[in-house]
């Protein structure tokens, strides 16, 4: 940039220069042809010369470039003028240069023809040989092909696009052009579902658009396993120990950014998409809510989920549609075919049911479905109930012999907002055969769909859901273009992932062994018979002792006492259990209040003093005055050790890691935070030591032992002269947590290795998917007879030009994919890894 400032009043010039004539300035007769002698006047703003010609010559080298821009030296400027008025006219009907012995003017003489460098006034003749019709305005196939691309990109609306067209005519407003934005919507509206069908072979249909069938025209995830496309001929035999690859993943979510007004209808402005791509087909989805839309929503008994408790209530004030509903491939982003639909208020079961069954329909043969929704927990109870009250055309066939699992989980943002039996029972984490999948997929999504929700909120309903069907299909295309890269991607951050937890749970496992070797054999068995019916117990619960669940108790307990007649309470308005609940929350309060004042710097201003030392006066009017009601004082010794342990975890990932640009200042705020646990558990053990002579009861030494310096490592830390082979763990590690430990150590090393067993079968899916689609596409360019060779020969080009491209898409991804051998390293990964089956 500095060197061009050395320049850039060279540019300015040459600028102004082109405002003249330039380095024809001196130029005295045109040079269009030998015999003109004229002067030249005219300059085309399109041609790629910015030569002058005289008025006739200008025409005749625009016969077939009607839509360049010319500009006219007069009185030492340059004006704009146009081809009509120097007097070009354009005939239809016939080649270029062959004359029309009956022609008819368009009307009034007046066609407007709007092209990508703005909106053209043309003299148009039709050709009246044969009966026609004579339009008076029209887009070329590059402005809507143009603009088609752009609003994917940009999400420009189409008002947005026709200013931009009316500036570029002319940007003063002294000569505005027609207005052709009603036009234009229309035109864009027919373009959108012309190229749905090319581009989905109906052109190639003997029945046309006739054969058009519900969801047909989606773009399809060729990493999905798609039967008689990119499986093997005998996957449906395969055992049930490999029958998780050839699961299909589907996340089921709701967005209210993509909301509709109420204007228009469906009479006035209905859709051209009749359940063809992704919207499901509108008459059968609003015919089944209607009939369907007296069953009542069942309350949520996890977490207060608003997507379910409030689903009724949401304000649908003006609105024909609150939001959409959709259904996506979890693991690639792909949306699924017949699976969006308008929500009419909340999140409503009979809605997301509909959408999910209705794209069930278009899958055949499902051995395993996994099916993702953050209300999963809640939406998936009675489930098929609800199905065996809806219509039997989108049930869903249980009985079928190649459905053999079906797994719900929650996403894993959205998991930590539910209750611990959820986040142990719905959890990605902890479940076989799903891989790394993180169930948010849909989340993604919407980043690019939103930006099209202002543009979309005020159209009618058919071109609302047009328009949205259009923009899914242009994400699942990019979507599908881009897995020779994301593929790769993936599986080079998978492949070092897999070998670092394999190697950590064969050092964990084996030190394990040799000191409990009975534990973790009961521990491996347990966890199988889980993973196999999860209805037996679940290895990754923990029976916890926390101050959340003895609280409740103790407040359970008082209520009891109460209604015997039985009042320990000394204080007419706190009772012994919110006592300690306030105690043990002060007690933090002042260990957080002290790492406040360690991390104060010594040059901190007035102001952070001022309020810290506000935060330490209120802390202790809060403490003399529970002091004066305190009655007994029950320590957290359980959360201390449950905090001392999960930040030793932490601290022993962040060390593990610190060369990925871990900064100091994190790694030294966990040790700082093992250190306040570690307190935190020392303060409560001496309190239960004073009072456990009091009460007469000692047996809580056997699970909280004191906590000498020594006892705060990590998992797979060693002490002092302790080699990896005769390390011993800390007892804090030896409660039932290390069950849990070594549950979810087992979990994450076997998921990494089905990560990268999933993502190679989605490469040979992917490979064969386009080899199966450039087979069909050759098929298609036969399929049409008894059209004039014109069409026939547009037809089987067309054909054989989509043939060619999904062999070179399959060429470039197994070109990039080549290197995959290579990062795998089978020797590394030869020998069997104990507890993990290495059939999957």
């Amino acid at each position: 940039m500095s060197s061009w400032l050395l320049e850039r009043d060279t540019f300015l010039l040459e600028l102004l220069r082109l405002d003249g004539r330039g380095d024809y300035v001196s130029q005295d007769s045109c040079q269009g042809c030998a015999e003109c002698t004229l002067p030249p006047l005219y300059r085309c703003k399109d041609c790629f010369s910015t030569e002058l010609y005289c008025q006739r010559c200008t025409v005749e080298k625009h016969c077939a470039n009607p839509l360049h821009r010319i500009e006219h030296w007069n009185d030492g400027y340059f004006a704009h003028t146009t081809l009509k008025v120097l007097g070009l006219r354009v005939q239809l009907g016939h080649p270029s240069g062959e004359c029309c012995y009956n022609t008819s003017t368009a009307f009034h003489d007046d066609f407007i023809l709007l092209d990508i460098n703005g909106v053209h006034e043309i003299a148009l003749d039709f050709c009246a040989c044969e009966i026609a019709q004579s339009p008076v305005s029209a887009a070329t196939f590059h402005l809507l092909h143009h603009f088609h691309i752009l609003s994917f990109k940009s999400k420009a609306s189409t008002f947005e696009y026709w200013q931009t067209l009316a500036r570029l005519t002319d940007n003063t407003g002294v000569s505005p052009p027609k207005d052709r934005y009603e036009a234009l919507l229309r035109m864009m509206k027919q373009w959108r579902n012309i190229t749905l069908l090319k581009r989905s072979g109906y052109g190639h249909d003997p029945a046309g658009v006739c054969a058009a069938t519900p969801g047909a025209c989606a773009v399809l995830c060729a990493a999905c396993p798609q039967p008689g496309k990119n499986m093997p001929d005998d996957w449906e035999k395969a055992p049930p120990e490999v029958c998780w690859k050839y699961a299909l993943f589907l996340a089921i979510d709701a967005n209210f950014h993509l909301a509709r007004k109420n204007v228009s209808s469906n009479e006035v402005d209905p859709g051209l998409s009749q359940g063809w791509s992704y919207f499901v087909e509108e008459c059968g989805f609003k015919s089944f809510l209607n009939e369907a839309g007296t069953l009542p929503q069942e309350k949520s008994t996890c977490a207060s989920h608003s997507a379910v408790n409030l689903a009724d209530t949401k304000n649908a004030r003006g609105l024909a549609a609150t939001g959409v509903g959709t259904v996506d491939c979890t693991r690639h982003n792909l949306k699924q075919p017949c699976a969006v639909g308008d929500l009419q208020k909340g999140e409503r079961y009979i809605n997301m049911d509909y959408l999910l069954f209705s794209t069930l329909q278009q899958t055949h043969d499902v051995m395993v479905l996994n099916i993702s929704y953050d209300i999963a927990c809640q939406w998936s109870k009675n489930l098929w109930d609800r199905m065996s009250r809806y219509p039997s055309a989108i049930h869903f066939d249980l009985s079928n012999k190649t459905v053999l699992f079906i797994l719900f989980l929650v996403p894993k943002f959205h998991l930590p907002a539910h209750i611990a039996a959820c986040q142990i029972t719905f959890s990605y984490n902890l479940v076989k055969g799903v891989g790394r999948t993180d169930g948010e997929a849909p989340e993604r999504g919407w980043a690019n769909i939103n930006p099209v929700a202002m543009s979309t909120r005020e159209m009618g309903p058919g071109s609302w859901r047009d328009t949205l069907d259009d923009h899914f299909g242009d994400f699942n295309w990019r979507k599908v273009t881009n897995f020779g890269i994301s593929l790769l991607h993936k599986i080079k951050s998978a492949i070092p992932e897999r070998d670092l937890h394999v190697r950590d749970f064969k050092d964990f496992n084996h030190t394990l062994s040799q000191e409990r070797p009975n534990e973790v054999k009961t521990w491996k068995s347990a966890v199988e018979i889980w993973e196999e019916d999860r209805s037996q117990p679940n290895p990754f619960e923990i029976k916890s002792k926390h101050k959340p669940y003895v609280l409740p108790f103790l407040s359970q307990k008082e209520a009891r006492d109460l209604e015997h007649g039985v009042n320990v309470s000394l204080h007419s308005d706190i009772s012994p259990s919110i006592l300690i609940s306030s105690g043990i929350d002060y007690e933090d309060q002042q260990c957080r209040l002290q790492r406040d004042h360690s991390a104060l710097s010594v040059h901190a201003t007035d102001l952070h003093l001022a309020k810290f030392q506000e935060r330490s006066n209120a802390l202790q009017r809060k403490i003399a005055q529970w002091r004066k009601i305190q009655l007994l004082y029950l320590p957290s010794a359980f959360d201390a050790l449950d905090d001392l342990r999960w930040h030793l975890r932490l601290q022993t990932h962040l060390y593990k890691f610190k060369d990925a640009q871990i900064r100091s200042v994190i790694i030294k705020n966990v040790e700082i935070n093992v250190s306040m646990a570690a307190d935190h558990y020392r303060r409560a053990w001496n309190a239960l030591s004073a009072l456990a002579p009091s009460l007469a009861r000692n047996a809580w030494m056997i699970e909280l032992p004191k906590l000498e310096e020594g006892d705060t490592q990590g998992m797979g830390d060693s002490a002092f002269g302790e080699s990896s082979g005769n390390r011993t763990l800390s007892w804090i590690w030896k409660a039932q947590a290390l069950q849990v430990e070594w549950c979810r150590s087992r979990a994450h090393a076997s998921q990494w290795v089905e990560e990268v067993e999933l993502l190679l079968k989605e490469m040979r899916c992917v490979g064969a998917f386009l080899a199966w689609h450039a087979a069909w596409w050759e098929e298609q360019a036969t399929r049409r007879v008894g059209l004039d060779d014109a069409s026939l020969e547009g037809i089987r080009g067309y054909a054989k030009r989509q043939a060619a491209l999904r062999r070179s898409m399959r060429d470039v991804f197994l070109t990039k994919w080549s290197i995959v051998p290579t990062l795998l390293h089978p020797e590394a990964t030869a020998a069997p890894i104990p507890s993990i089956n290495m059939t999957h």
